[in-house]
């Protein structure tokens, strides 16, 4: 058994002792609301944003992207699950900002082993054989910060099956402070819709 598999079993273990009272959580979130954030260690959504466990949803990927399987995400926890807020939020010093979908395609094509971070960038630096199947993912990499939780919470404000009353909010989260810093523009992007609201 490998030392992170032992570790990982011995932690579940003493959760599951003092479990309690969580095997009564509902299944719907208690506070109502979602968060699409990265899969950064680095972040704990529960500290930042003060949660319980049963308290909201996480949904976690790469660059806390709007994709179409963050977007599904966000339909079924509205649609089936009540969440009435979202909130997209990215960070500063995110991995997605070191490369490109190119450079990405680069390192597959080269080895499917961990490439190593340079201070010029992602280099290779295992063993091929590789494949270029990397080519064909939107890897939905960060040039701008800003612009990336601009433009992800306008495309789940646009998504047909998100409906306009639900407000989402556009924030950074500072890995160096620890602070959440709103994205206005992206805030105003996700701002409800008065009329929906009335509906």
């Amino acid at each position: 058994m490998s030392q992170i598999l032992n570790q990982v079993l011995n932690a579940n273990a003493r959760y599951a002792a003092d479990f309690g009272a969580k095997a009564e959580l509902a299944l719907p979130p208690a506070r109502r609301f979602a968060i699409l954030t990265c899969m950064d260690a680095r972040l704990d959504p529960a500290k930042y944003a003060g949660l319980a466990e049963g308290d909201a949803h996480v949904i976690r990927n790469a660059g806390g992207r709007a994709s179409d399987d963050a977007i599904r995400s966000l339909v079924i926890s509205y649609k089936l699950l009540g969440t009435r807020e979202w909130f997209v939020i990215h960070h500063t010093d995110c991995g997605m900002e070191f490369f490109t979908d190119d450079v990405m395609g680069d390192l597959l094509e080269s080895s499917l082993q961990t490439a190593k971070l340079t201070p010029t960038g992602f280099k290779d630096v295992g063993q091929g054989p590789g494949s270029s199947a990397g080519r064909f993912v939107k890897w939905l990499t960060i040039a701008d910060r800003n612009r990336s939780v601009i433009d992800d919470v306008r495309r789940i404000r646009e998504h047909p099956l998100v409906p306009g009353d639900i407000p989402i909010y556009g924030y950074i989260y500072d890995v160096r402070s620890g602070r959440l810093i709103e994205v206005p523009e992206a805030t105003a992007v996700g701002a409800p819709n008065v009329q929906a609201a009335a509906v």
